[in-house]
């Protein structure tokens, strides 16, 4: 039997455009030979469709799509992922499989194993499958599962679910697994994904086709890197990662290739700029817009920017003030003409001296503080805004995870945007990615990267005067946000009691601005936004 893979990437809610782009791959697969093609999960309206679900017409218009999809079948399968209804007890819909065949009824299969954590939230709309059992296509038994139903225990944050799929669909003779995914993209997700579909293939001694999708939608980033496993669990298998494919993959394929794991920098820039790609292609923008300050930060973002949208689509801003240094300016300059992207320049010393002015009796007597240094990223936001509103653009903010993460960011300021692109990347993180940027030739500065980090707020400004190092700062970071461990266990793995509950206490009260922050990409375990629900009146400190 040859599988057909269409990795590909939908559109949230676009039911149209997602049934030409899988009718266009169905169309492709099959004259190429393919005797079933394999969709990603829910690929008729993108996953996740979150409340559209639950406007009048989504799921039915939904079903009308696959029953368009029905009629267009020719020769070769299309094993397809969409919205069902529930006709029973229970949540009001399924998270489904339709099995399409010409001349045949249509077959269905509901996902079992529904997540409900980190960024998952299925088990508000889908009810879970009542049974499952092997559907026979091609004169072969094929098991149908969708995304969760394969992830075994092993790789869960804890024992989730009281049934295995997989398994009940081998005990009824499927001979071959396929599986519809849409598995968000964290950095080493796609080796996690392999070592896991191929302890499971060598479990049950049967072939395993994973197709996941491909793309961003809103906060969420998927890599496709769909695999095809072998019974023995060798890769025979692997498409691209973070881009559209189409594959044929023959179920007696027995030679295994090598999987190779990318070095996370490249992960990192890949997912990053095909998240900022389809953020502005979905949400149809055309061009983006951000401060240059000669900060790393700013410089990675609009490296980032210039490679998914084309330089040509990319405006930097360069807006200093009295305490910017002219090492930055020129090195925003130098970032600029590297990168091939225009540059403005639009000082804000006098309209800061005029802003200032307007508060000289308010403020009489009393010394200039956090205030006045706040001033400024808020008129750098009016600035960039101003632009997107006469021009278009989008404002891409270039905050990241270690700043957001303890509020050392402006709200209404350098937070001002439509998308926080390095939001959930560590600072430390960032250098290792202008270091990669840098790898054959010299896009960002050197002098950006090796100088110390400054807001320039104020003379002579480090970011270290405020914040522990940050290689400290990222590693508390990491234990306190991304793995929830208290203040008193970090401290009891040898760290600094008084860093760690600064730490911990400047989390904590910043959860104010990141409710107001603009949405971000998700890269890490755990990212701020919708995999991290925190109160924000609390007063709760271990």
């Amino acid at each position: 039997m040859k599988i057909g893979f269409a990795q590909l990437n939908p559109t949230v809610g676009d039911l149209q455009g997602n049934f030409d782009k899988i009718v266009r791959s169905y169309e492709r697969l099959a004259a190429a030979g393919a005797d079933l093609v394999l969709t990603p999960e829910l690929a008729v309206t993108g996953y996740p469709p979150q409340d559209l679900v639950f406007k009048s017409r989504f799921v039915p218009e939904t079903l009308e799509i696959v029953n368009q999809l029905h009629a267009r079948v020719g020769s070769a399968a299309l094993l397809v992922g969409f919205v069902d209804r529930n006709e029973g007890r229970g949540r009001p819909f399924h998270n489904a499989a339709a099995l399409l065949e010409r001349g045949k009824p249509i077959r269905i299969a509901h996902k079992s194993l529904l997540p409900t954590y980190d960024v998952f939230d299925e088990d508000r709309y889908f009810e879970p499958a009542s049974n499952v059992q092997p559907f026979e296509c091609c004169g072969t038994k094929i098991g149908v599962t969708i995304c969760e139903d394969i992830w075994t225990e092993h790789y869960l944050p804890r024992p989730l679910y009281d049934c295995e799929p997989t398994r009940r669909l081998i005990e009824q003779g499927a001979e071959i697994i396929l599986n519809l995914s849409a598995s968000p993209f964290t950095l080493q997700k796609p080796a996690i994904r392999y070592e896991m579909v191929a302890t499971l293939a060598r479990t049950y001694q049967r072939p395993i086709f994973y197709c996941n999708m491909v793309g961003g939608n809103d906060q969420l980033i998927f890599d496709g890197n769909s695999i095809a496993v072998n019974p023995a669990g060798g890769l025979i298998a692997r498409l691209p990662a973070f881009r559209e494919h189409e594959q044929i993959v023959g179920t007696d394929s027995a030679a295994a290739i090598e999987f190779r794991e990318t070095p996370a920098p490249e992960q990192l820039f890949h997912a990053l700029s095909l998240g900022l790609r389809d953020y502005l292609r979905k949400c149809n923008f055309k061009s983006a817009v951000l401060g240059l300050s000669g900060g790393v930060d700013s410089a990675v973002v609009a490296a980032i920017a210039a490679h998914a949208l084309g330089p040509e689509n990319v405006v930097g801003v360069s807006m200093p003030s009295q305490y910017s240094s002219r090492g930055s300016v020129e090195d925003a300059n130098k970032l600029a003409a590297n990168l091939g992207i225009e540059l403005l320049h639009i000082p804000i010393a006098e309209t800061f001296a005029i802003f200032k002015s307007q508060f000289k009796e308010i403020f009489s007597g009393l010394p200039e503080n956090e205030t006045e240094e706040n001033m400024q990223p808020r008129l750098r936001a009016m600035t960039l805004m101003a632009l997107s509103n006469k021009f278009g653009h989008l404002v891409l903010s270039t905050g990241n995870k270690s700043e957001l993460a303890v509020g050392y960011c402006t709200i209404y300021g350098d937070m001002a945007g439509g998308l926080a692109v390095i939001s959930d990347v560590p600072k430390t993180m960032i250098y290792e990615l202008a270091r990669w940027m840098n790898r054959e030739k010299e896009t960002i500065p050197n002098a950006t990267i090796e100088k110390p980090p400054s807001a320039e707020l104020k003379p002579d400004q480090k970011d270290q005067d405020t914040l522990p190092p940050y290689e400290i700062l990222d590693e508390l970071l990491r234990m306190y946000v991304e793995e929830n461990l208290s203040a008193r266990d970090i401290i009891g793995r040898g760290f600094d009691e008084k860093t760690v509950r600064w730490v911990q206490r400047r989390v904590d009260l910043n959860e104010y601005k990141r409710e107001q922050a603009a949405p971000g990409l998700k890269v890490t375990s755990r990212a701020f936004g919708v995999g991290r629900r925190m109160p924000i009146a609390q007063k709760y400190v271990d």
